[in-house]
């Protein structure tokens, strides 16, 4: 099991950078592929980024590639999103997501490839 833990989110201005960290428990952290997703009030979770278990894939939205880098410290059981140009529209509920196996190299874009999940955290940009 994997228990995942978000941090670095609030409040920015237009233009700004913010980079979110995901921090997870136990010793397994480099057997996952870990993921970003996003979701705002009335809307259905996005999908941002996605990082494979060592690192050397990384998968992105078209619409955010170029301004949203994804990467990963498993040395630390850490993954991390770095956020740039940040808009009023990213403003959102960040998740972190844990996946492996099949179904994540399947369809690595839907949240029902991940089984663990962390609580969020806020990024509010204002413009």
């Amino acid at each position: 099991q994997v228990h995942l833990v978000e941090s670095g989110g609030g409040l920015v201005q237009a233009g700004d950078s913010l980079r979110l960290s995901c921090a997870a428990s136990g010793r397994t952290f480099s057997t996952y592929a870990m993921a970003w997703f996003r979701q705002t009030p009335g809307k259905e979770r996005e999908f941002i980024a996605a990082i494979s278990q060592g690192g050397g894939r990384q998968y992105y939205t078209d619409s955010l590639k170029g301004r949203f880098t994804i990467s990963r410290d498993n040395a630390k059981n850490t993954v991390y999103l770095q956020m740039n140009s940040l808009k009023p529209e990213d403003t959102a509920v960040y998740y972190c997501a844990a996946g492996q196996g099949v179904s994540w190299e399947i369809n690595r874009v839907a949240g029902i490839s991940y089984a663990y999940w962390g609580q969020g955290t806020q990024v509010t940009v204002s413009s």
